[in-house]
């Protein structure tokens, strides 16, 4: 009996202690919840029904969507203390400076949101996004879902001053119709997604809310909450329209740099046509036309069937002795034979057409295991500030393009030739360039278009400080009349390519090394073309005048929007459509005309 005893009484014990414990716990949480709230540490938790920060999902495709794009970017400021940047690649840029841009940084990339620019938009779009900003504008729609959109902020609204109205005494009443006007308000949101979708008598309900709202405003409430509240509805509507906006950057970036369904559709048929039945070339009869130094050279670096073509017809077109012109396109491997056949089907005058597989050529100096590419005419996004304008004003956008790689093997590729024309395969001819051949270009090696947006002493970071006039102008290609013997005299291949050894880093594309080798290897070595030869920014810039347009000698698509893409701006594509050979059967199989 002792032993059951002794054993029940500690049992006992134990049930008490356990009490008394849970007790004195309880005692000292309802002494610290009081305790928090009137310190005030309650406004640093999330609430779990309305969070402090919208999470948005992130991409590293979208983030650096543009590491690999063709566009680079360069920055200038004003005209003294201005000076161009080039960040790497994988670099993001951060917040932009806004007042007295003398320096104006440049990112491959998408650059951070400039959160203290007033009109960042307007005044710094370009600089982010080039031509983008152009496009958006030309296609704003109107906002859709306004009345979604409405009722979500006045519900955001009332969400943030309800929590103080309920704490105020005798205001019951308007605590509860907050309260029923909220819950009314989600119900409703969470069966509509868009305008249509709202109940007949959703203006009436908004109209309750909105008079709740105004009352409650009547009140001296804690402004701490309220303040946190407006400030998030702020903060995720700026990071949505942030996103949203990166996002349809990425896609016109995508848009632009895809080759349209219709144009591989042709590639593909005609390289098929070729190998079902091998033409016969008969042309190679006026195979000797491509060495004879006597006649007018026309080079173009090409992997596009059409707009290859469209140089050449609208050049031919315009040609007072069309015997005496020879075009080479220089293509890859992967569009040599689609391009060959395309040459063989159609005529272009009495001109002389040769296609030339890059891939394929045996040149001098070049060992069997070295293997040439095909590499097109860079284009660099160039954003900078009118002399003239004052430092709030918006940056302009341009694009420059320039000789790749590949340009500087023309000696040797055409080395019985002397002197040779180079076109980019988005150029549209719409005069005669026989003039071109009689230019005295006084000991100059390429005759081409200056580009005194971006001088050298803007890139004195990377070029080094000596050994080249620091107020030289950049040049464009486009139009260029290259000297063959002039260039073979000076070994300029050979100075491009030890540049370009000297200035590779692990860190850089070789487009930006291309830019740079190319600016040092022609210094003092350009021949200024005058501007009414070539009109430049038909790919990216909506307002050129159309009577400047009527009386250029040549038109130049340079920018994104290409003529031949859907992206293309409308109002200028009629000028490249109209050198398009729409007779052929292949074209309108592969709906190329529609």
């Amino acid at each position: 009996m002792k032993g059951g005893a002794s054993s029940y009484g500690y049992s006992a014990k134990r049930r008490w202690r356990g009490l008394v414990i849970g007790v004195l716990g309880l005692v000292i949480l309802s002494m610290l919840v009081p305790l928090v709230f009137l310190l005030g540490l309650h406004n640093g938790f999330r609430s779990a029904g309305y969070p402090s920060e919208q999470q948005r999902p992130t991409s590293d495709v979208l983030r650096n969507f543009t590491n690999n794009a063709k566009n680079k970017t360069f920055g200038r400021g004003s005209k003294h203390n201005s000076q161009a940047t080039e960040v790497p690649p994988r670099s993001i840029a951060q917040s932009l400076p806004v007042k007295n841009n003398t320096n104006v940084d440049a990112a491959v990339g998408l650059p951070l949101y400039a959160k203290d620019v007033v009109d960042d938009i307007g005044k710094l779009c370009e600089f982010k996004f080039g031509s983008y900003c152009h496009w958006r504008q030309e296609h704003r729609e109107e906002m859709k879902d306004s009345m979604v959109k409405k009722l979500k902020d006045q519900l955001f609204v009332a969400r943030a001053f309800y929590p103080s109205i309920a704490k105020l005494p005798r205001q019951d009443k308007l605590s509860r119709e907050l309260k029923l006007n909220i819950q009314e308000l989600e119900r409703v949101l969470s069966e509509s997604t868009t305008d249509v979708d709202l109940p007949p008598q959703i203006a009436k309900k908004l109209q309750r809310m909105e008079a709740a709202i105004a009352k409650a405003k009547l009140f001296h409430v804690e402004c701490n909450n309220v303040d946190k509240k407006l400030r998030q509805i702020y903060d995720m509507t700026e990071d949505e329209a942030n996103f949203h906006m990166k996002q349809s950057a990425f896609l016109y970036q995508l848009a632009v740099q895809t080759m349209p369904k219709s144009l591989h559709c042709l590639s593909m048929r005609l390289t098929v046509e070729y190998f079902k039945s091998p033409p016969n070339d008969m042309k190679l009869s006026m195979a000797e036309k491509s060495t004879d130094p006597m006649l007018h050279h026309y080079v173009i670096f090409s992997n596009n069937v059409l707009a290859s073509s469209v140089v050449i017809n609208s050049t031919v077109m315009h040609s007072k002795e069309s015997v005496n012109q020879v075009f080479h396109v220089l293509t890859d491997e992967q569009n040599y034979f689609a391009m060959k056949l395309w040459f063989l089907r159609n005529t272009y005058k009495e001109a002389t057409v040769q296609v030339l597989n890059m891939e394929s050529l045996k040149l001098d100096n070049h060992s069997k295991a070295t293997l040439l590419h095909l590499s097109l005419p860079e284009e660099f996004r160039v954003s900078f500030h009118s002399v003239d304008s004052p430092p709030m004003a918006p940056i302009r956008t341009e694009y420059m393009s320039i000789f790749s790689h590949s340009h500087y093997l023309l000696p040797k590729i055409f080395q019985n030739l002397n002197k040779v024309v180079v076109l980019d395969d988005d150029v549209v001819v719409q005069q005669d360039l026989s003039a071109l051949w009689s230019l005295d270009m006084g000991g100059k090696v390429n005759a081409a278009v200056q580009f005194c947006s971006l001088r050298l002493d803007q890139l004195k970071k990377y070029l080094g400080e000596n050994g080249y006039n620091k107020n030289s102008c950049a040049w464009m290609s486009g139009l260029n009349v290259i000297d063959l013997a002039r260039w073979r005299n000076l070994n300029l291949t050979e100075t491009f390519q030890r540049l370009a050894r000297e200035m590779t880093t692990h860190e850089e594309s070789i487009e930006a090394v291309a830019l740079r080798a190319s600016l040092l290897s022609f210094e003092g070595l350009i021949y200024a073309i005058d501007g009414g030869w070539i009109l430049s920014g038909l790919g990216h810039d909506y307002g050129i005048d159309i009577e400047a347009i009527s009386k250029a000698a040549i038109l130049h698509y340079n920018g994104n929007m290409k003529p031949w893409l859907e992206l293309g701006i409308p109002k200028y594509k009629h000028y490249w459509k109209k050198f398009l050979s729409r007779e052929d059967q292949f074209l309108s199989e592969c709906n190329v005309n529609s």
